[in-house]
């Protein structure tokens, strides 16, 4: 089987919108939690997230592009451009043998809102005839191919919170397989509308403190709900000599991928973590990791309640006694939960951390909890030189994912 590496990162998130200001401020520690600014949140219980700040699509795309797109689909284009120019790729493949394999969560969700609100107040003939085209949520993954021109395997995959870590997952068997030479990986998302805010509020899923320093807290015993998030992240996924052979930079390596389901609750996790510890352990063995070895883990962390505790123990389950050596942090106590954009995004952050071998602190965690007693990385980055990482996501329906990296 063929070794794939990662040749090319983009991001776009509340905490920088390209790879450099994005690395910088999580491993300062820089919080990108604040007071909603997209709509009134008057008669909100929630009015705080995690927004994206200063995003100009009229960098990626024409104003007749931006005006029929979808903001999460703006955020996919974005951070594919970054990553695409990164790895140099363009141009030294065959279209048939380049893939693109973005998802999301939810999709066009500003889209879908925007063009109800039409047909509520000003008929059905107002609707958009862009609206299913702009909304869906394969549209990222299919304007991607567009651009570069992909016309290998494409597979938009929709996972909820485990979204992009399923696509970079699958995008990697696909080209350890032989089925592509490169694939465009990763998730975009674009939720923080009145709708999703109030939806996700009212099933008890977010933190309700309205304190930006101390909502999206992950494993603190204070812990309350997450926060939400947006952006896109994106990588390129290269077969191995074919990337050294074209003198591309490797980043890192990816080596294994573990994909299982709860089959359990369609929104709370298994509550002793099995399904999502032997996602962990897949990958890790097909990675050849072994229990004891110095680790990062980028964790799911959301700061529920009930993920949090359920995800100690799916990684102790996994990793032995090798999870008490393990450093630990969750990126989303400064991103947010950036839903089907978590994965790709976390997976850069492993990316980094193997590369400059600084693991990013778990910000905002004050008070320990006795269920949550692993090594977290609290407040402040630590250097460590890892030389293996496991990003680990898990989704609403019991959707678990976790990716191996290895430093290059």
């Amino acid at each position: 089987m063929r070794r794939v590496a990662v040749t090319g990162l983009g991001v776009i998130s509340p905490v920088g919108n390209e790879l450099k200001s994005f690395w910088d401020n999580l491993v300062a520690g820089k919080c990108g939690v604040d007071f909603i600014t997209r709509f009134d949140t008057t008669g909100y219980k929630v009015r705080i997230a995690a927004e994206v700040k200063n995003f100009d699509p009229l960098l990626y795309m024409d104003k007749n592009e931006v005006r029929r797109s979808d903001l999460y689909t703006q955020y996919a284009l974005a951070a594919a451009a970054q990553a695409m120019e990164d790895s140099r790729l363009s141009g030294t493949i065959d279209p048939e043998r380049l893939g693109v394999y973005v998802g999301s969560g939810i999709g066009g969700m500003v889209t879908f809102i925007n063009e109800t609100e039409k047909l509520l107040t000003k008929g059905p003939s107002r609707v958009s005839p862009f609206f299913i085209p702009t909304m869906i949520g394969n549209i990222a993954a299919g304007s991607i191919a567009i651009r570069y021109g992909a016309t290998g395997p494409s597979l938009p995959v929709v996972t909820a919170c485990a979204t992009s870590t399923n696509a970079l997952g699958e995008a990697f068997r696909a080209i350890r397989h032989g089925y592509a030479d490169a694939i465009i990986a990763g998730g975009a998302e674009a939720t923080i509308t009145p709708l999703a805010v109030a939806g996700f509020t009212n099933c008890m899923a977010l933190s309700t403190k309205n304190d930006p320093q101390r909502s999206s807290i992950p494993f603190d015993k204070e812990r309350d709900g997450f926060v939400m998030g947006e952006g896109a992240g994106i990588v390129i996924l290269e077969e191995y000599e074919r990337a050294v052979k074209r003198g591309a930079r490797i980043y890192a390596e990816i080596t294994g991928y573990g994909n299982t389901c709860d089959a359990h609750h369609i929104t709370a996790p298994q509550p002793e973590g099995a399904s999502a510890s032997r996602a962990i352990a897949l990958a890790m063995e097909e990675a050849g990791i072994s229990s004891g070895e110095k680790l990062y883990v980028n964790a799911h962390g959301t700061g529920t309640p009930l993920n949090d505790k359920s995800e100690t123990l799916a990684i102790k389950k996994a990793l032995k006694d090798g999870a008490y050596k393990a450093l630990i942090s969750s990126t989303k106590s400064m991103t947010g939960h950036m839903l089907g954009a978590a994965g790709g995004v976390e997976a850069i952050a492993c990316i980094m951390a193997l590369v400059t071998g600084c693991i990013p602190p778990t910000i905002g965690y004050k008070e320990p909890d006795p269920d949550c007693d692993l090594s977290y990385v609290p407040n402040v980055s630590c250097k460590a030189d890892p030389k293996r990482a496991l990003s680990i996501s898990l989704g609403f329906g019991g959707h678990n994912a976790c990716l191996a990296f290895q430093k290059a």
